[in-house]
C-alpha cells in the first residue's frame, strides 16, 4: 500500500490537464529550469500542493470514518453522519448566500476563500458544540448517532431554504464549492492546513487501544478501565477536527470516509486497530490520490468534479458490504 501510495503521488505530480515533459517536471522538483515559466507555476503551486492535500484528505476521512463506525458499532457511519460536514456546508451557505462572500467579526473583515474557511469552521463548530452538549446528557451511543443524523436532516434543510431566498450567482458559487477539490490549498496555505490535519491524526493514534476495547461492547470496555464517555467526547473533537479543515478548504467529500475503512478490513481480514488504524490511513491516502488522477482523465477537455469520482469508487463497496454483511463479522 505504501508503495502504490508513492506511485499515486508521482503520478498526480506528473500527470495533468496540461502536457508538461517528464523531463521538465523532473528538472522543476530538484530546482533546475523550465522550459516554460508557466510549468513551473503549474508543478510547485498547483499539482504538488493538490497531491498533498488529496493524501492528507484521505487519510483524514478515511480514519474519521474508522472512529465512527468503531465506536457506534455501525457499518454505515461515516464522518458527515454527525452533521459535522452538513454544518460546514452550513458556515459556508451563510457566507455565500447570504452575506455576499464576506464575513465581519468585530473590527475583523474576512472575504473570498478566507470569508468561506471562516464560514465553515464555525459552522462546524456550532454542530460540534451542540453534539458535545447532548453527549454529556445521553449516555447511549446510539441514541447520539440518531441526534447526529437529525442535526444533519436540520441544517440540510436550512441549507435548501438559503438556496431558495439566494440570488443566482451566489446559487452558482455555492453548488460550484459542494462539487469538491483538492485544489482549494494554495502552496501559501498548504503549511497550516498540513500541520492541522498531521495533528489531529496523531491524536487518532493514542485512540487504538480503547476502539479495541469498544469492539467488545462498553460494558466490556468499562470493565477493562476504559472511561467511555471521555473517550467519546475524544472521538467527536478529533472527527470534528479533521471535517470541519477538510470541509473548509476542499468541499463536503463523500464516500471515503464511508467506504475505505471497509477496503482496509476486507484486505487485512481484521479489526485490530494497531494495524487496522495506521493501514486505513495509507488506503485513505491511495484512495484520495485515485480520484484525484481519475479527475483530469478528460486531460485538455477539463478537470471532473471530485463528487462525481467518488461514488464511482465508494458505492460498489458499500453496496458489497450490505448484501455480505451477515458473512462480514467487522464488529463481532
Amino acid at each position: 500500500m505504501t508503495t502504490l501510495l508513492i506511485l499515486l503521488f508521482l503520478c498526480n505530480i506528473f500527470c495533468g490537464s496540461v502536457d508538461i515533459p517528464y523531463s521538465d517536471t523532473f528538472n522543476i522538483l530538484c530546482g533546475g529550469d523550465a522550459a516554460k515559466e508557466s510549468w513551473r507555476f503549474i508543478i510547485l503551486d498547483s499539482r504538488l500542493p493538490q497531491a498533498v492535500t488529496a493524501l492528507l484528505c484521505g487519510s483524514a476521512l478515511a480514519v474519521s470514518g474508522l472512529l465512527l463506525q468503531t465506536y457506534f458499532n455501525n457499518y454505515l457511519a461515516d464522518p458527515s453522519i454527525l452533521g459535522i460536514s452538513s454544518g460546514a456546508s452550513f458556515g459556508v451557505g451563510v457566507v455565500m448566500l447570504i452575506l455576499g462572500g464576506s464575513v465581519g467579526i468585530g473590527s475583523l473583515s474576512f472575504s473570498g476563500f478566507l470569508a468561506v474557511l471562516v464560514g465553515a469552521v464555525i459552522g462546524s463548530l456550532l454542530v460540534m458544540s451542540v453534539l458535545l452538549f447532548f453527549s454529556s446528557l445521553v449516555k447511549d451511543s446510539l441514541t447520539l448517532l440518531i441526534i447526529g443524523i437529525m442535526i444533519g436532516y436540520i441544517t440540510s434543510s436550512v441549507i435548501s431554504l438559503l438556496n431558495f431566498f439566494a440570488t443566482a450567482e451566489g446559487v452558482h458559487s455555492y453548488v460550484i464549492w459542494g462539487l469538491g477539490t483538492f485544489g482549494g490549498v494554495s502552496s501559501a496555505q498548504l503549511p497550516f492546513f498540513s500541520a492541522t490535519i498531521i495533528i489531529g491524526l496523531i491524536g487518532t493514534i493514542l485512540l487504538i487501544k480503547p476502539l479495541n476495547a469498544l469492539l467488545l461492547g462498553e460494558r466490556y470496555a468499562t470493565n477493562l478501565g476504559i472511561n467511555v464517555r471521555h473517550t467519546r467526547n475524544y472521538i467527536l473533537l478529533t472527527v470534528g477536527l479533521l471535517t470541519a479543515c477538510v470541509t473548509a478548504f476542499c468541499g463536503p467529500i463523500a464516500f471515503i470516509g464511508l467506504a475505505v475503512p471497509h477496503i482496509s478490513r476486507l484486505l487485512l481480514g481484521s479489526s485490530n486497530h494497531s494495524i487496522l488504524l495506521p493501514f486505513t490511513l495509507l488506503t485513505g491516502s491511495v484512495m484520495a490520490l485515485l480520484c484525484n488522477l481519475a479527475c483530469i482523465l478528460p486531460g485538455s477537455g477539463g478537470v471532473l468534479p471530485l463528487n462525481a469520482v467518488t461514488p464511482l469508487l465508494g458505492a460498489p463497496v458499500i453496496i458489497y458490504v450490505l448484501i455480505n454483511q451477515r458473512k462480514l463479522q467487522y464488529f463481532n
